[in-house]
């Protein structure tokens, strides 16, 4: 089946299904006097963001829905303090604050994500159209999720399941000119008789995507596909959910190589084509999660959830049915967690851990084959006294790598948010949380030993290396009010025995220079500030502005600064909200605005690791609405214009920035995509059963 008959057949669906949709006329955008009622997981269980004393930033339903990106990570990047690591089409990498890798943990469906996050060109394997909701967490989170979350943690949550005698689901597709790409997905989920069931596919191709300066880049199409299921039980003493979750991914990989006469990019093929073309990876993630909640009283309860997953991930070089590269990881993760809520406190203690298994099944080898076992437990305390929350915890961890000895960790937080003002007119909260964090060496950092094909270097591990340990203050403070509301987090973060590559004088490979990985220490520290002003209730002006500066202490001017620091930037978003209720419109929008990336002078001179990255600006507008036909919802709509003035730009966290020279022009690398037009519908339903 080809792409247009999909698409077309999604349109006959969409027509099928419009007169069973549910009345929807209060979900609105711009809930800003109600933000801070939202339910967060936080740092210590279940919270209103309100009594945060970390900064998180909360993306919700409809503001995702709205969103376009090529994955879930390119759709919710514009938060501050966020941002990504790209590689062609479909791969990005979440970076919060400066750090990335192992140094960000991803949640999802309350499970820790594993697969093979250290590597440059490894995305992120969750379906996005499968998230309902996301939360980023700024700062340790070690507290709560033990090793790898020294920079935050990206939590990702799937759609509510409906109430008892409801059937809900929604179907949906999405259309983008730069890159042709095109996704659908259907889901459904019910509840009847305490038995609750849901199910969802999704799938995801574009061809390859095009930039003003390089025409279409050779290697950037890709094909998703993804499914997941689930069947449990909700009673009054808790619920038990079993849910599989399937995720295919294929990318092509782009290489950037160009024709020494011409400064053309190289291809063997006729472009713009679906179809993989070597070299491509073959990425498969498989994870069935058990999530048991159990009431053990009005205030206590009992949460326990094991999962189990398995990343394969091929690499084809030359042969597109042998892989050159093939790592085959199995984790099985635990966590068990008991809450009390008790004269206005609330007490939480838990242990997590994982054991993992990583085995190679090509004749070449990156990182050694391992073992992994890792433990932690930990206890945490909120308490509220008047305008006053304050929270804290600590924690012990310890991960045994096979081979390699244990690395221990003790780490804990404390935090308190002062409500200095809350009327029904205005509030203002003033936070601040120190926190320190725990992260053990990775296995490509202990053990690595070969050529990375994605770094175009020989890489060899330090089995010596010791854990890296963080202390890290935010000071922070929101205001909001009727016509104005604003956010400022500032955040000061010192690293121990920080990790990180660097060149040596032995040749091992004559084709690549040798990295091989060395300890120091850190400092990050900047901030992120957000206003919002709305003169009246439709309109809203919004603008953030996020800034990191992240340096290797004691080091030479070449070494001063950490690699792939996002560039500073702000964004600026004008937006008119049409009506709220209209008999045919509702809650449609028109909104206007900008990105500015402004130039990032403070970059890994060393080796010539990076360049400078130029100042850019990128103009976006879009406009959307929910459809109405005798008063129930037929669908929402969406209209996305992105670069709309085909501006050409590098993002400093692009990998292919440093590809093969054009020797006709005298540009390095592969540049961004330009303009891009994005189409989405989503056709939500619901059904009551009596």
């Amino acid at each position: 089946m080809n792409r247009k008959t999909i698409f077309l057949s999604l349109l006959c669906c969409v027509t099928t299904m419009a007169a069973q949709n549910a009345s929807d006329s209060t979900d609105v955008f711009y809930k800003h006097l109600r933000l801070n009622e939202l339910t967060v997981t936080g740092v210590t269980g279940q919270t209103r963001l309100r009594d945060m004393p970390a900064p998180v930033s909360v993306v919700t339903p409809r503001e995702l829905r709205a969103a376009t990106g090529t994955n879930i990570i390119d759709a919710i990047s514009h938060q501050p303090g966020l941002a990504q690591l790209t590689t062609g089409n479909g791969i990005s990498k979440p970076i919060i604050r400066g750090l990335g890798y192992n140094r960000v943990l991803v949640v999802s469906d309350g499970v820790r994500q594993e697969g093979q996050q250290w590597g440059d060109e490894h995305g992120l394997e969750v379906d996005g159209q499968g998230v309902s909701s996301a939360e980023i967490l700024k700062g340790p989170a070690s507290l709560m999720y033990g090793s790898d979350a020294m920079a935050g943690v990206l939590i990702l949550h799937s759609p509510s399941l409906p109430s008892e005698g409801e059937v809900v689901g929604s179907v949906s597709t999405e259309y983008q000119t730069n890159s042709g790409l095109f996704d659908y997905s259907a889901y459904f989920a019910g509840h009847q008789n305490s038995f609750v069931w849901s199910a969802r596919y999704s799938e995801k191709m574009a061809h390859e995507y095009k930039t003003p300066i390089d025409g279409y880049v050779p290697g950037t199409q890709m094909h998703e596909r993804a499914a997941s299921v689930l069947l449990g039980l909700d009673r009054r003493w808790g619920h038990s959910h079993l849910k599989w979750d399937c995720f295919h991914l294929t990318p092509s990989m782009a290489e950037g190589e160009r024709d020494p006469l011409t400064g053309e990019l190289v291809h063997d093929y006729d472009l713009k084509t679906y179809h993989k073309q070597l070299p491509f990876q073959q990425v498969k993630h498989y994870k069935a999660t058990w999530d048991n909640l159990f009431r053990l009283g009005s205030s206590e309860t009992l949460k326990a959830i094991v999962a189990y997953q398995q990343n394969r991930r091929q690499e084809f070089e030359d042969d597109a049915n042998e892989p050159e590269l093939y790592f085959r990881l199995h984790t099985l993760t635990y966590d068990f967690r008991y809450q009390l809520s008790l004269l206005n406190a609330q007490f939480s203690t838990g242990l997590t851990g994982m054991y993992q298994e990583s085995e190679n099944l090509a004749e070449e080898s990156l990182i050694p084959d391992y073992r992994l076992f890792d433990i932690g437990g930990y206890a945490t305390i909120q308490k509220t006294l008047d305008c006053w929350t304050v929270s804290g915890g600590l924690r012990l961890d310890n991960r045994h790598v096979n081979g390699y000895g244990n690395f221990s960790g003790f780490t804990g937080s404390v935090g308190a948010v002062w409500r200095a003002v809350d009327t029904d007119d205005h509030n203002l909260n003033v936070r601040l949380n120190v926190a320190r964090g725990f992260r053990a060496p990775n296995m490509s950092e202990l053990g690595s030993e070969g050529v990375h094909e994605g770094t175009l270097r020989y890489e060899q591990g330090n089995p010596d290396l010791k854990s890296e340990y963080s202390w890290q203050a935010d000071l922070g403070a929101d205001y909001q009010g009727r016509l104005f509301s604003a956010q400022v987090s500032l955040f000061l973060n010192r690293i121990e025995n920080y990790i990180f590559s660097h060149a040596i004088d032995q040749v091992i490979d004559p084709d690549y220079r040798t990295f091989s990985y060395t300890q120091g220490d850190a400092l990050l520290k900047g901030f992120e500030v957000s206003t919002d002003f709305h003169p009246i209730h439709q309109l809203h002006f919004g603008n953030s502005f996020s800034l990191v500066d992240a340096r290797q202490l004691h080091q030479s001017e070449e070494m001063r600064y950490l690699p792939m620091t996002p560039a500073p930037r702000w964004t600026s978003d004008l937006k008119y909200e049409i009506t709220h209720h209209g008999h045919v419109l509702n809650n449609a929008y028109v909104s206007v605005g900008l990105d500015c990336f402004l130039a990032q002078d403070h970059y890994f001179k060393a080796y010539d690791t990076e360049t400078r990255t130029p100042s850019y600006t990128l103009f976006n507008a879009s406009a959307g609405t929910d459809v109405f036909v005798k008063g129930r919802k037929w669908a929402e709509v969406y209209l996305t214009a992105q670069n709309i003035f085909n501006r050409a730009y590098q993002s400093h966290l692009s990998r292919l920035k440093y590809a093969d020279v054009n020797v006709l022009t005298g540009h390095q690398g592969v540049y961004n995509p330009g303009r891009n037009i994005v189409l989405k519908i989503v056709v939500p339903f619901a059904i009551t059963q009596k």
